[in-house]
């Protein structure tokens, strides 16, 4: 395909970075406005979780929905996906789950969020993104990467039952019902119409992402890795290209967050929400900081984010996916518990001090 869209002198790896940018130029436009972050709906305030849910389910609903009809219509081939291996690394999503969604609750935002925060001048999800950065390139492939290898080691074989299509009625069928399921619940959130339509829009970038890698970009002479919205792989690569540059070309995932960046900041700028954000005496350093931490590591070990495990890989109706989505809620669920735990602790014996 890529061969017939007349693009003399680019390569399909020039033509990646430009889809990665274009598509993180939408994503940061469409949750930039919208607020669009799980964590919002598993750990923010008690009044707009279930909106915030509302408006997430909305997206994985549009993922599923669309990444099941452009595959059951033959136009690109998910078979050999990562995550749809036929060995489960359990032990490795399990942890690796549960340590993003404590991370990102720690760090007030999953790493996609980060991201677009930092586009609008908020110097502490910057900081927290770069740890986040540093841990995931370290955990794939520095001082940090044997341990996850042997993480990695304990696992199961499931064969075909990798993914949900092995059900009966197959993918049509179960992505029918699971995007519609989720897309009736999105729809009794109570969620405001603009951000469940804006959320719908996130969504649908997931099925462009896979036809734009698996099937516009296509080459037989220079293959591309199929690849949609990810923060995990995204952010390590970018680290990597930053401080080496000239010997590492850029790659989807530096085009993804360089166009998420700048697509939070025009849409920031335009409603006048721009605004520098550092750390103060209520937002302790340390607690973002290794909520940043957690989540590098964690999502490597899980196989992705909020996004690239539970967006993308859901859509693709993996199981493993489902897991690793499954251990993030309970891990930012546990989190959030322990931190209003601890805080009504404080509160307790501030009032023994005064009394």
């Amino acid at each position: 395909m890529f061969q017939d869209l007349g693009l003399e002198g680019w390569t399909p790896q020039s033509a990646a970075v430009v889809l990665g940018l274009v598509l993180g130029l939408a994503f940061g436009m469409l949750a930039e406005p919208s607020r669009f972050c799980l964590r919002r709906g598993l750990a923010g305030d008690a009044l707009e979780r279930r909106s915030a849910l509302g408006v997430w389910s909305m997206a994985l609903a549009a993922a599923i929905i669309g990444t099941t009809a452009i595959v059951g219509l033959g136009l690109i081939d998910i078979s050999q996906h990562r995550f749809l291996a036929g060995r489960l690394p359990i032990a490795a999503i399990i942890l690796g789950g549960a340590m993003f969604g404590a991370g990102m609750v720690l760090g007030r935002g999953c790493a996609s969020r980060l991201t677009v925060l930092a586009g609008t001048g908020n110097l502490r999800a910057l900081s927290v993104l770069i740890v986040f950065a540093v841990l995931a390139h370290a955990t794939l492939k520095g001082a940090l990467a044997p341990a996850r290898v042997w993480i990695g080691s304990f696992g199961v074989s499931i064969g075909s039952a990798a993914s949900l299509s092995a059900l009966p009625g197959g993918a049509p069928l179960v992505g029918a019902m699971f995007g519609a399921g989720l897309l009736v619940w999105a729809l009794i959130s109570r969620a405001p119409r603009r951000d469940l339509v804006l959320g719908g829009l996130i969504g649908i970038l997931v099925p462009f992402g896979w036809l734009g890698t698996g099937y516009v970009l296509k080459d037989e002479f220079a293959p591309l890795p199929l690849e949609t919205l990810a923060f995990t792989s995204a952010a390590a690569e970018g680290l990597f290209w930053w401080v080496a540059g000239t010997a590492v070309a850029p790659s989807f995932g530096v085009g993804l967050l360089g166009g998420v960046v700048f697509g939070s900041f025009a849409t920031a700028a335009l409603g006048r929400r721009l605004a520098w954000v550092g750390f103060g005496g209520d937002t302790p350093t340390g607690q973002y900081l290794a909520g940043g931490a957690l989540m590098g590591i964690g999502g490597v070990l899980a196989g992705g984010c909020t996004v690239g495990a539970g967006l993308a890989g859901v859509s693709l109706l993996s199981v493993g996916a489902l897991l690793a989505l499954a251990s993030i809620m309970m891990g930012a669920v546990a989190a959030r518990s322990v931190m209003a735990g601890a805080g009504r602790g404080k509160a307790q014996v501030a009032m023994v001090g005064k009394s």
